[in-house]
């Protein structure tokens, strides 16, 4: 069975940083976006790495702020969050997925719970 769990989120001030983890079991050769959703908004792919590393890709509202990595060592996925603003808060969730570099992360099927992440003074 397929389970991504997210942690690290939480309350941070704007211009903050915050690492989001996302562990991930039950499956092999994984893609894994990143998404968020904040009240009243639709939920937004913002980055998502591919299998093998060698794919990424980043929202225009991630871009020089956010940085995604895999371990796969330990199976997980990393968001480091950077500079962090007021409208950055939402809930975060990770999906498995396929990722292209140019459309970002598409094909989703399964989804942790996410975790909340509030910047605010």
């Amino acid at each position: 069975q397929v389970q991504l769990v997210e942690s690290g989120g939480g309350l941070v001030q704007p211009g903050g940083s915050l690492r989001l983890s996302c562990a991930v079991s039950g499956i092999t050769n994984w893609a894994i976006g990143w998404f968020r959703q904040a009240p009243g908004k639709e939920r937004e792919g913002i980055s998502c790495i591919s299998s093998s590393h060698g794919t990424t890709y980043y929202a225009d509202s991630a871009k020089g702020r956010f940085t995604i990595s895999r371990d796969n060592a330990n199976k997980a996925v990393y968001l480091q969050m950077n500079s962090l603003k007021p409208e950055d808060t939402a809930v975060y969730y990770c999906a498995t997925c396929r990722c292209s570099s140019y459309w970002g992360p598409y094909g989703m099927e399964v989804w942790g719970k996410g975790t909340l992440v509030t910047v605010s003074s």
